[in-house]
């Protein structure tokens, strides 16, 4: 069985990989995250859901901190931490079922034997209890009532009763959860083994016989989907070149093998061809919580063309990718990597008197965007707030 040693072995090897961008692109990085998380619930010792909230914050901030860049690292980080709550609340409310139904028996046995002392016994007078101190036969009801009535009391705005007592209690030792919490990361690994499978198979409801599409770069995801598509339908493909990196050019390739009609043309070209253009399919390397996109650059560019001739644009992504981050600094996001593909440094004397940036990604606007093509279907982007309401919790948005 591996130890806690060999654990916190795992964690450093993950966290160098990230360092060294051994390990690079969304899909990966959240795969190798949730692995090595279910290994950190499944070998490290806790008896109460408040240790391994902990636990596993303390782990995914490591990790984030390793490679900011990569979004989809803390994506899965807040999705085991909703996991994890949702089975504790879950566990909870039903303790909470059966001590209820515990209570009704109680009470119908309390009901038949007052019943039995009316018939039987002589009138008796009137006696006043404290209601709050009794523990007779009712006692059970008695407190029932008196935390609903707390309960009541502290949703109507009385500070009477405490915020910190009506939470659910993390504290609460819990000795039978942790396989049910394996099970449900299980589920998510699967997910993200099968995302492209799950995207690719809706392709035949967006894209018909005949059509031109433009993509941009270079996407497993797109790929997957227009590889799909072609089985049965017949199109064509115009791939921008995205220079410097030429990632087009691998993309294009790709497809021309499968046997779609594909071309390829230069960036400064995608304003000219936009207007023959019936939709635009892309990828994006990470998906905001406003539904903006950070993705590879000159994406912006395809996407502006594409709002100018109201050419719609299509995004496919998994919801691993969907971060609760709000974009209040685009540049924040992006990443400048080198320059040499622009300008070489053998250029000498030019390359001392300018400065050259050369980001890695751009920011796409929300308004910008059609529809959101994930692995549970399609949405548009006013929809995307539902869905990070579903996967994350208010309380994890900063690790």
């Amino acid at each position: 069985m591996t130890g806690p040693r060999d654990l916190n072995a795992q964690i450093e090897s993950l966290v160098n990989r990230l360092r060294r961008r051994q390990v690079v692109g969304s899909w990966s990085v959240s795969l190798e995250t949730a692995l090595l998380l279910r290994q950190v619930v499944s070998v490290a010792r806790w008896n109460q859901v408040n240790v391994l909230i902990n636990l596993v914050k303390d782990v995914g901030g490591k990790l984030v901190m390793a490679q900011p860049r990569e979004l989809a690292v803390g994506n899965i980080v807040r999705r085991v931490l909703r996991l994890i709550r949702d089975v504790y609340n879950s566990e909870v409310s039903n303790s909470n079922t059966n001590l209820t139904s515990t209570s009704e028996e109680v009470e119908d046995d309390d009901k038949d034997y007052e019943d039995d002392n009316v018939i039987k016994s002589p009138p008796q007078k009137s006696k006043t209890y404290d209601l709050q101190s009794y523990s007779g036969p009712g006692s059970i009801i008695s407190s029932s009532f008196f935390s609903s009535s707390a309960s009541m009391i502290n949703l109507l705005g009385d500070g009477s009763v405490s915020g910190k007592e009506a939470s659910l209690d993390y504290d609460r030792k819990c000795y039978n959860l942790k396989p049910t919490i394996i099970s449900e990361l299980q589920e998510l690994i699967n997910e993200l083994e099968n995302m492209y499978v799950n995207i690719a198979d809706q392709a035949m409801e967006h894209i018909h016989s005949n059509e031109i599409i433009m993509t941009v770069g270079k996407s497993r995801t797109v790929e997957m989907f227009l590889k799909t598509a072609a089985k049965k339908r017949k199109f064509s493909i115009v791939v921008a070149e995205t220079s410097p990196k030429y990632l087009g050019h691998e993309m294009a390739l790709s497809l021309s093998q499968a046997g779609i009609d594909t071309t390829v043309i230069s960036d400064s070209a995608i304003f000219a061809v936009m207007s023959r253009v019936n939709k635009v399919i892309m990828g994006t390397h990470a998906v905001l919580a406003n539904g903006g996109l950070i993705s590879v650059s000159g994406t912006q560019m395809v996407a502006t063309a594409a709002k100018h001739h109201s050419t719609p644009v299509v995004v496919c992504t998994g919801l691993y990718k969907l971060s609760p981050l709000y974009p209040y600094d685009e540049d924040s996001f992006n990443d400048l990597v080198a320059p040499d593909p622009v300008m070489s440094f053998d250029e000498g004397e030019l390359i001392d008197k300018v400065t050259i940036l050369n980001p890695y990604y751009d920011y796409v606007s929300p308004e910008l965007v059609s529809l959101f093509i994930t692995n549970t279907g399609g949405h548009p982007p006013s929809y995307l707030y539902r869905l990070i309401n579903e996967n994350y919790d208010p309380e994890d948005t900063v690790i």
